[in-house]
């Protein structure tokens, strides 16, 4: 089955799922981080990013199900799963297809994280990263639309945005771990301060 409706909603999805995707993983960095607004509470920005994360893999298995279902190209089902042996632009829907795979994966794991250590299901949930990457990758390798000026300006969009969301919680980081240093070295020294003290008035 092909027709123009679905050739428009494969490519439509595509460039909605990277959108949706960057902001998804932009409100994951900020939820990670440790400090607390009163104007905008840190729950917020988990459950937006919760919530995001829905709509992501709802429009990646929408995105997947349109490009097999629209015979214009021939995708087989199992491709949309296994990375390789594909006829069409095996290197670029290879890399559409991790992206899914990692993302099952993120979903699968998220939804275990009662009953998986905190570490485990931290370090899975960062190949979300990689899921992101793979899907910019894969758009402007095989995207119709990849070219064209506006796509070109919403690709730069996302990719500044988490490349300045990351750099950021990076930062925060390095400077809570700076503050912590100073804050153990002062107090180490009150501690000695208050031993010689102890020692001078006996």
């Amino acid at each position: 089955m092909t027709s123009p409706l679905l050739w428009y909603l494969n490519r439509g999805s595509g460039v909605a799922l990277v959108a949706v995707f960057t902001l998804t993983v932009v409100l994951g960095v900020l939820a990670t981080g440790r400090g607390v607004r009163p104007w905008w509470p840190r729950f917020v920005t988990q459950g937006l990013h919760r919530g995001l994360s829905a709509v992501s893999v709802l429009l990646l298995l929408l995105h997947a199900l349109v490009a097999v279902v629209d015979e214009y190209v021939d995708i087989k089902w199992w491709q949309a799963f296994v990375p390789v042996g594909s006829d069409y632009e095996p290197l670029w829907l290879g890399l559409g297809t991790l992206a899914l795979d990692l993302t099952l994966v993120v979903v699968a794991t998220s939804l275990a994280r009662s009953r998986l250590p905190h570490r485990a299901w931290f370090v899975v949930h960062l190949t979300t990263y990689a899921a992101w990457v793979l899907g910019v990758v894969h758009g402007l390798g095989i995207g119709t639309d990849a070219g064209a000026h506006w796509s070109v300006v919403v690709t730069a969009v996302c990719v500044g945005l988490v490349a300045v969301a990351v750099v950021s919680r990076l930062v925060a980081v390095l400077v809570g771990r700076r503050r912590e240093r100073g804050h153990e070295r002062i107090e180490r020294a009150c501690t000695a301060d208050r031993v010689l003290l102890g020692r001078g008035s006996r």
